[in-house]
């Protein structure tokens, strides 16, 4: 009876430490990223639905998600998903709208306390045709912050800081503009964070259907898991 009580608690001992070894990953994304219920806040805006429109997506269970497949498939857990449909890197949006209150840089603070960060922006200030503006890499103004480059200059230098010990990388969705491209590989390489480009997704209305989130899922497993 003591050995098998004995077992026991080494059985669970070594199942609390794997639980405790797995790696927390936390997403700060747009809607690509978004899933209803699976948002923190979950006052963020959506695209995916748990009642999908037909018309507009074929992805009608958070399982199909990128993030979702891509979490579980390689034994990690889920952090913190803060992912706003819409929502640019800099503070201008559509229409030249103030997108302050939904930017990549207002919300880069709320991620928890994750192992691992998969920043995946960009597709809206190019949609958007938010000003690019100049690269530069400190001493950021407000007026700066309405910009592509110095925004997602001013992002990654404060989740590089702010996230000690924790793995960074960028996810570029595939047929943006060569200006958005250009702008984020120079900014990534100045941060020394991966910038993971995305090769021929398959898409519905703009957005990732069932297979594309496969793809997506698949081509970071091949650059992270398999680096």
């Amino acid at each position: 009876m003591k050995k098998f009580i004995f077992s026991t608690m080494i059985l669970v001992a070594c199942f609390v430490s794997a639980q405790a070894q797995r790696k927390a990953v936390s997403i700060l994304g747009d809607s690509y990223s978004t899933f209803q219920y699976y948002l923190t806040p979950d006052t963020n805006y959506v695209w995916y639905f748990a009642r999908p429109d037909a018309k507009r997506t074929d992805v009608a269970s958070v399982r199909q998600t990128w993030w979702y497949k891509f979490i579980s498939e390689n034994g990690f857990k889920l952090c913190v998903n803060n992912s706003f449909s819409g929502s640019t890197i800099c503070n201008t949006g559509y229409r030249n709208e103030d997108y302050s209150d939904r930017s990549f840089i207002t919300r880069m603070d709320y991620l928890g306390c994750p192992d691992m960060i998969l920043i995946f922006g960009c597709t809206n200030d190019c949609w958007a045709k938010s000003p690019v503006g100049q690269y530069k890499y400190d001493k950021w103004s407000g007026t700066d912050l309405c910009s592509f480059r110095p925004a997602m200059a001013k992002m990654l230098a404060h989740i590089t800081e702010r996230y000690i010990n924790t793995e960074v990388y960028f996810i570029l969705n595939s047929d943006m503009r060569d200006d958005i491209v250009e702008s984020c590989r120079t900014i990534c390489q100045h941060y020394g964070v991966p910038c993971i480009e995305l090769k021929a997704i398959d898409k519905m209305n703009g957005h990732p259907t069932v297979k594309g989130m496969s793809q997506i899922a698949q081509q970071l497993k091949d650059a992270i898991i398999k680096k």
